[in-house]
C-alpha cells in the first residue's frame, strides 16, 4: 500500500511536534524541517486539526501543537483519518466499480484481509512509539 503525501506529511508533522521541546511550532518551521511545500503542509495541518490531533496557538509563540498525548495517537487511526480506504482498489467502492469480475472475484476478500492486517500492525504503534528516539530526531529536525 502506498500512502498519499497528505498522510505522509500528517505522520511526519505529528512526529515533529512530539519531538519539539517548545511544545508548538509554526507551520513554516515544520515545512522547512522536511523540505516540503508550506501550502500543502498547511492543508495537512488543517486536516489534523479537524481530526482532533493538533490545535493552533495564536500569538508570538504560536503555531501548531499536539492536542493530546502522542501515546494516545495510534498510527492506524491517523492513516484511517487521512486516507480514503474505500478506494484501496476499485472494487471496494461498489458505486464506482467497473470490474467485470466483481461478482465472482475472490481477490477483493484477500485484499480486504491484507488491508486489515496492515492497519492492525499500525494500530499497535503510536506517535510516541515512533518518536521514542526523540534526541536523535530532535537533532535532525532542529526541534531542541
Amino acid at each position: 500500500m502506498r500512502l498519499t503525501l497528505q498522510t505522509d506529511y500528517a505522520l511526519r508533522s505529528l512526529v515533529y511536534l512530539a519531538t519539539s521541546s517548545e511544545g508548538s511550532a509554526p507551520a513554516a518551521k515544520i515545512a522547512d524541517a522536511y523540505g516540503v511545500s508550506l501550502n500543502h503542509l498547511v492543508k495537512v495541518l488543517q486536516k489534523l486539526r479537524a481530526l482532533g490531533y493538533v490545535e493552533t496557538v495564536r500569538g508570538r509563540n504560536g503555531g501548531v501543537r499536539l492536542s493530546r498525548d502522542p501515546a494516545l495517537m495510534r498510527l492506524g487511526d491517523v492513516v484511517r483519518g487521512c486516507e480514503d480506504l474505500t478506494e484501496f482498489v476499485e472494487c471496494f467502492r461498489p458505486e464506482t466499480n467497473t470490474c467485470p469480475l466483481a461478482e465472482a472475484c475472490l481477490l477483493k476478500a484477500r485484499l480486504g484481509e491484507a488491508l486489515a492486517a496492515y492497519l492492525r500492525v499500525l494500530d499497535g504503534y503510536t506517535i510516541a512509539d515512533v518518536a521514542a528516539n526523540r534526541a536523535e530526531l530532535s537533532a535532525i529536525l532542529g526541534t531542541r
